[in-house]
Formats: structure tokens, sequence, C-alpha cells
């Protein structure tokens, strides 16, 4: 029996991000001298390289392995 694959680019979501964090997200790729010029040219390679559906695969995995790596140390 083949599975459907779930969609990745929307929908309900059991995931909330604080509209404060994701001011700070922008922030840090947008303004921050320390970070922007290192992620922006990252986020640019892989929205060239990947589809939507795979970076919205690697957004979910990266949240996933972040929130394992806090309760490693809480």
């Amino acid at each position: 029996m083949a599975l459907n694959p779930i969609p990745l680019l929307g929908g309900k979501s059991v995931h909330c991000i604080n509209e404060q964090q994701m001011a700070e997200a922008v922030r840090l790729v947008e303004k921050d001298p320390a970070t922007s010029e290192k992620i922006g040219l990252r986020l640019k390679e892989l929205e060239a390289e990947l589809t939507r559906n795979e970076r919205a695969a690697l957004a979910f995995v990266i949240i996933q392995r972040l929130k394992d790596s806090a309760r490693q140390f809480s």
C-alpha cells in the first residue's frame, strides 16, 4: 500500500513561531553585522539549490534538532 506524502507547505501545525522570534530571526539575517552575511549567503545558496518543499523539510528538521539539543541542556 502506497503512503500519501504529508504536505509541508501549509495547513495546520502543532508548532507555533512567536512573532518576536521571527522578527529576531529576520534581523539576524538582514541587519546584524555579525551574522547577516554568513546566514544570508547560505540562505541564497539553499534557495537556489532546493525546491520549496525541500526547504520546508530542511526547516522542520532544523527546528526538530534545535528542540532536541535544547532538551540535552535542560
